[in-house]
């Protein structure tokens, strides 16, 4: 039977029960574990897929669209992806002092913006990619998010050029029309695979390949810490309907 939360104290209690009470606990989250960093996620009523833009965000991030649009890609990209104030929330630094206890086995996100590894997390499967590595697509050189911002080396178009080679930048960001990295998809696999509790948190559970991942547990007990419903609470033990920063106060 499925325990619901939506209380901030007895959510912080079962999740610090359920860390105590594992061994090997993996954590999967999305975009809602980054809202309280002021980044915004894509779904929600305030998130960019209600926002308007020339093109809907979907086709802004797609492979096809970086091809054939790749002054507007990075455009978007550099004001809407990339977010170089934000800084850590109380979910990303408990995971990683969770990690530094030996009570966390893995972080599986589906976030680009590398705020798990700004907290400590060493563990860390990026499932979409990060801005933080942007790659040039001739001779292999890696500039960081920073050198995507800086204007430094875009050429008439504002599309960004290989300070070495010239080649073409792309972000190291699985767009739409994408496969997922197979080294990180099997890591994840793998991590969720062998855990024995898995906390899923901040995401609807909508995007797939990576929602499905969840169906590679085979542990003894799921938490889904949550704002909104997702399609997979029915198979949730505990239910946290609650803010996921706050959540892990504990």
């Amino acid at each position: 039977m499925t325990r619901a939360i939506t209380e901030e104290h007895e959510a912080q209690q079962a999740l610090r029960e359920l860390f105590e009470g594992h061994g090997r606990v993996v954590f999967f989250g999305g975009a809602g574990v980054s809202t309280a960093s002021g980044i915004p996620d894509f779904r929600s009523v305030d998130g960019l897929y209600h926002q308007k833009f020339a093109y809907p965000p979907e086709t802004m991030l797609s492979h096809g669209f970086f091809e054939r649009h790749p002054k507007e890609f990075f455009e978007f990209y550099r004001t809407r992806m990339i977010a170089p104030d934000a800084r850590p929330n109380r979910c990303h630094l408990k995971l990683a002092e969770l990690e530094r206890e030996g009570s966390l086995a893995a972080v599986v996100t589906q976030n680009i913006d590398g705020l798990h590894q700004d907290a400590g997390s060493k563990r860390v499967w990026e499932l979409h990619g990060s801005v933080r590595r942007n790659i040039c697509q001739r001779c292999g050189a890696v500039y960081d998010a920073a050198w995507i911002l800086a204007h430094g080396h875009e050429d008439k178009h504002g599309v960004p050029r290989c300070s070495a080679c010239g080649g073409l930048v792309k972000p190291d960001v699985v767009l739409y029309e994408e496969p997922l990295d197979e080294n990180v998809l099997e890591g994840a696999i793998r991590a969720i695979a062998q855990a024995d509790a898995l906390v899923i948190g901040g995401t609807s559970l909508a995007v797939y390949p990576a929602a499905g991942l969840t169906g590679y547990f085979r542990g003894d007990e799921i938490a889904i810490v949550n704002r909104d419903a997702t399609p997979q609470d029915a198979t949730a033990d505990l239910l946290i309907s609650y803010d996921i920063a706050r959540a892990f106060d504990f």
